[in-house]
This record gives C-alpha cells, sequence and structure tokens, in this order.
C-alpha cells in the first residue's frame, strides 16, 4: 500500500500547486532591486512595478537592497519560497560575478533564480576628459603608446562590468601600461574625470554621461552597443570605431526563484509584456540610456544571461580576478 499512498501525496501536492498557480496572486508581490533608490535601474523597476499591479490585481511592492556586487537581493530571492510573491529585478553584473569571480559564491545563479523575462539592455562608454588629445578610439591608443605611464582609468569597482570593460579595451589595444582606478560608485569617477583628475573613464551610459558628452564637459569616444545609440546615434559604437571585440550589453530582466511555477512566470511575463510594448515605456527608456527587449521570454533571458558570462569568462581568466 505504500508507494499507492505515495502516488496519491505526490499527485495531490501537484493538484495543489496546479490550483495555487491558477488563483495566483491573492497577494501583494515584492520586487527585490539590488540597487539604491533614484537610479536608472530603481525607475525602471518602479515603473514596472506599477504597470503589472492593475493586470495581476495586486500591488507590487518595491524593496532596495543595495550592497557590493548587488549580491544581497539576489540572495534573498534565491532563499525565498518559490510562489511567485517575491521576484528580483536582476541581470548581468551579480550573474557574472557568481559564476565568474567568486571562488565560493553565495548563489547559483543558474540553478537558484530562474528568468522571468528580460526588460531592457544598456551599454557602457569609454570616455576621456576634453584636454585629452583624441577623438576617436584609435587616436586615444595611440596617445596612451605614446605617454607611457601617463593614462589612466576610472571605473566603478573592481569586477565591475565597466572594470572589465577597460581591461578588455587595453588588451585588445596592446595598452596594457594604462591604470585602473577602481571608484567606489559612477558618481566620483564622473566626478574626476570631469575635474580632470583622470583622462579617461569607462562608465554607463546614462542620461548624466549622455548630457555631458553633448555639453562638451566629457568627450564619449565610442559605445559598446552593435548599433548607434536611439539616444545619441552620433557617438560611434565600438564597431564603427574599428573594436569589434568590444561590443557588449548588460542586461537586467525580472526572476524569481527557482522552481517556481510555469504557469506563474507566464503570469508575471504577461503582465509586464504589455508595458514593454507602450511607446511611451520604450521611450522613457531611450530618454534614460536603455534599449527595451518586448521581444523577451523566459528562455531567452535565460541565454543573454548565459551568454554574458561566455563573453566575460577570458577576461576574468586572464586577470586572475576574485572578489571573495
Amino acid at each position: 500500500m505504500r508507494p499507492i499512498s505515495l502516488i496519491s501525496s505526490v499527485f495531490a501536492l501537484f493538484v495543489a500547486a496546479g490550483a495555487s498557480a491558477q488563483q495566483y496572486p491573492t497577494k501583494s508581490i515584492t520586487m527585490l532591486v539590488p540597487y539604491a533608490a533614484g537610479g536608472p535601474t530603481d525607475t525602471v523597476a518602479r515603473v514596472v512595478a506599477q504597470s503589472m499591479q492593475k493586470p495581476l490585481g495586486q500591488t507590487v511592492i518595491v524593496e532596495n537592497k543595495p550592497s557590493a556586487g548587488g549580491i544581497l537581493a539576489p540572495e534573498q530571492v534565491k532563499n525565498a519560497k518559490p510562489d511567485g510573491y517575491t521576484i528580483l529585478l536582476g541581470g548581468t553584473l551579480p550573474h557574472v560575478n557568481e559564476v565568474l569571480l567568486k571562488a565560493r559564491p553565495l548563489y547559483d545563479p543558474n540553478k537558484d533564480l530562474d528568468p522571468i523575462m528580460q526588460l531592457a539592455v544598456g551599454y557602457l562608454a569609454i570616455a576621456v576628459h576634453p584636454s585629452v588629445p583624441a577623438k576617436s578610439l584609435d587616436e586615444l591608443v595611440k596617445y596612451a603608446k605614446g605617454n607611457p605611464g601617463k593614462v589612466s582609468y576610472g571605473h566603478v569597482g573592481i569586477g565591475s562590468t565597466n572594470h572589465l570593460m577597460g581591461e578588455l579595451f587595453k588588451s585588445v589595444a596592446g595598452i596594457s601600461e594604462v591604470v585602473q582606478i577602481p571608484y567606489r560608485g559612477a558618481g566620483p569617477v564622473i566626478t574626476d574625470l570631469i575635474g580632470g583628475q583622470i583622462p579617461m573613464g569607462v562608465m554607463g551610459v546614462t542620461p548624466q554621461s549622455l548630457g555631458l558628452h553633448k555639453s562638451g564637459t566629457i568627450r564619449i569616444l565610442a559605445v559598446t552597443s552593435t548599433r548607434p545609440l536611439l539616444a545619441a546615434p552620433e557617438i560611434p559604437t565600438v564597431i564603427q570605431a574599428g573594436f569589434p571585440a568590444l561590443a557588449n550589453q548588460s542586461a537586467f530582466g525580472l526572476l524569481a526563484p527557482a522552481n517556481t511555477p510555469k504557469p506563474i512566470v507566464e503570469k508575471i511575463a504577461t503582465a509586464t509584456r504589455r508595458l514593454l510594448n507602450s511607446p511611451d515605456y520604450r521611450q522613457m527608456l531611450i530618454e534614460m540610456g536603455f534599449e527595451g527587449t518586448p521581444e523577451s521570454d523566459a528562455e531567452s533571458f535565460r541565454k543573454v544571461l548565459a551568454d554574458a558570462v561566455i563573453f566575460w569568462e577570458p577576461v576574468v581568466k586572464s586577470l586572475g580576478l576574485r572578489i571573495d
């Protein structure tokens, strides 16, 4: 009788899980964001959360969990019940950090989190102070080679994609003598670049960085997108600049604890996709330096995150980099 009892129990659990997924959601949903309030990603999170409330029929609460490497929010979501009531706005940085940069990762993003859908992509910019006599990446390389030991670049922190991009640029361009200077956040990098304390910076494409470029306060030489930015098509891409190996994007989107029922994942994705197809939302993303991905689904987002690991793995290995 035991095998029959066991089968009956499993079947009962399966039926209960299916019923729960059909009724979902019956209470408020919490969206954890691994960045401080007020930044571009947080702004997107709040717009997305607001838009999800009507189709889901429940309040979506945004909670900011800023931490080094963006680890606190993903770890909390990993440990949450896989019932759709705790989700993550995550992406490339914490994913790459945990897979490639940690000898003792706090979680396995490939096993502990299930992608729901991608929300947008962002890009990086290689910029210089106006006093640097370079108006292209080629000219910057020539300047660095002609002034050994005099060129440094700032980035937002060791292990960030900004840092990895700077080191990839050095490798591809053959300018190993360029010194990297880590900062704690984008603000200090931009401040010192504006002030001329550093001649070069690798930073995110944001309204601030684009605005400073357009005013002539800094000079963006190239962006890492594969096609011209919708917000600033006059800025060369790294492909147009002759450095196609630097083409890369930072993705972010919604993820859930592993083993969240697929019907629940699809309900969240469907509620979100309505916003991603909105012209107003797409324009908002463009103005913030992002670009939308309304065609995304769970599996395409999973591939985007996996591709990011493949892209950065050789760079991390060549540096012998660890951040724990």
